[in-house]
């Protein structure tokens, strides 16, 4: 996968996180299953919409489609990821062919006209690509819709490291006198957690590590930093923009949200990083349309006009734009998915801001016609069309 592109994928999920609710209740996103479908429709796209779906996405629209081809072909590639990406039509829709060609091994389908049948078949696909964590298409099929893109994403790993469990009380904080499933373990390295001063304040991160080479970092700021603001400044610490100092380099005394270094007894000369932290389940839906400027989709969403004549003759607008996503961190590993529709809708027709004089000619019975060169006026051809 390009750099670029991580790049740009990262910075929506930037975006996206600053645009959370601060009153931190739990949730989930997967910046990465809305990325290509944007790429996509800009690979489609005119005028404003165009324009918006460019800095959403971070990447020229015309370089977008190749981006997300190479990035979903990179996701296949990661073991224990699995993608797949879906289109839908009415039976009367006649896409571009260029721009249908340019979806990676898409399923294509068509849809019966029967709003409820469509919708099973769309549920199957979100829960067929997804193992079954996400078991049914967060777009809805009514007589509206036109065109559905979707994408779905699974992961799995397993820790390199399992922890032990329990279960057992919380002590101070908003947790207290909750009875928790608590996870721990303890490590000779220390270089898996450090501490970076960021926008939100210092803020703790904590590596752990898959088999499948898909590591969950653990973000940890302030009481008072917000939940937009430490996905935030963790992105910004993930792209090498604030400086982690690692645990075998942090001061004795408290260093950190959470952490504390000390020199204790031990039976043993090597070093200890004790991890403490309770198990967690997140389901989480999002309206992308309740956020539109976060994802280009400002004018996309605009129905009384069309924006894709790249994608079909048709006038469409985006009607709908969802995703269901989940995430499971217990003591062997660590599981996710999320499934996102676009759904579309007919457009109107272009806006006229002007008032023109029109002509109008109809050849509808016999005529003649004059073959001339302009120069000269030289009539070359004359002729009668008595028989069209």
């Amino acid at each position: 996968m390009r750099v670029s592109t991580v790049r740009a994928v990262n910075r929506l999920a930037a975006r996206w996180a600053g645009a959370l609710p601060p009153d931190g209740r739990d949730t989930v996103l997967s910046a990465t299953g809305v990325w290509p479908l944007l790429a996509f429709l800009a690979d489609g796209a005119a005028g404003p919409a165009r324009d918006e779906l460019e800095d959403a996405l971070g990447l020229p629209a015309d370089r977008a489609a190749e981006a997300a081809r190479e990035l979903l072909a990179g996701l296949g590639a990661v073991r224990g990821v699995a993608s797949a990406v879906g289109l839908w039509v009415r039976p009367d829709l006649e896409l571009r062919a260029p721009w249908a060609a340019g979806l990676p091994a898409a399923t294509l389908g068509r849809f019966t006209g029967d709003d409820a049948a469509d919708q099973k078949v769309l549920d199957a696909w979100a829960a067929e690509c997804t193992q079954g964590l996400i078991p049914s298409m967060p777009v809805t099929v009514d007589e509206e819709t036109e065109l559905v893109l979707a994408s779905a994403q699974a992961v799995r790993t397993s820790w390199l490291q399992p922890f032990w469990t329990h279960r057992a009380r919380a002590g101070d904080g908003p947790w207290a006198d909750r009875t928790i499933p608590w996870l721990h373990r303890s490590t000779s390295l220390l270089d898996r957690v450090g501490v970076a001063e960021t926008a939100a304040g210092p803020l703790t991160v904590l590596k752990v590590l898959g088999d499948t080479g898909v590591d969950v970092h653990l973000l940890l700021g302030t009481e008072e930093a917000q939940v937009g603001a430490v996905l935030r400044a963790g992105l910004d610490v993930l792209g090498g923009g604030r400086p982690l100092l690692t645990g075998d380099r942090l001061p004795p005394g408290g260093t950190g949200p959470g952490l504390s270094v000390d020199t204790v007894p031990s039976t043993d000369r090597y070093p200890r990083l004790a991890v403490s932290m309770p198990a967690f389940s997140l389901d989480a839906s999002h309206d992308l349309l309740a956020h539109r400027e976060v994802f280009g989709l400002t004018t996309a969403s605009d129905t009384r006009r069309g924006h894709f004549p790249g994608v079909a003759e048709e006038p469409l607008a985006i009607a709908q734009g969802r995703q269901s996503a989940m995430a499971r961190f217990d003591a062997e590993g660590f599981v996710a998915a999320s499934v996102t529709g676009l759904g579309m809708a007919g457009g109107g027709a272009p806006a006229a801001p002007y008032r023109i004089r029109r002509v109008r000619l109809a050849l509808d019975r016999p005529f003649g016609f004059l073959a001339v060169h302009r120069t000269s006026r030289l009539v070359l051809t004359a002729g009668w069309v008595a028989q069209p």
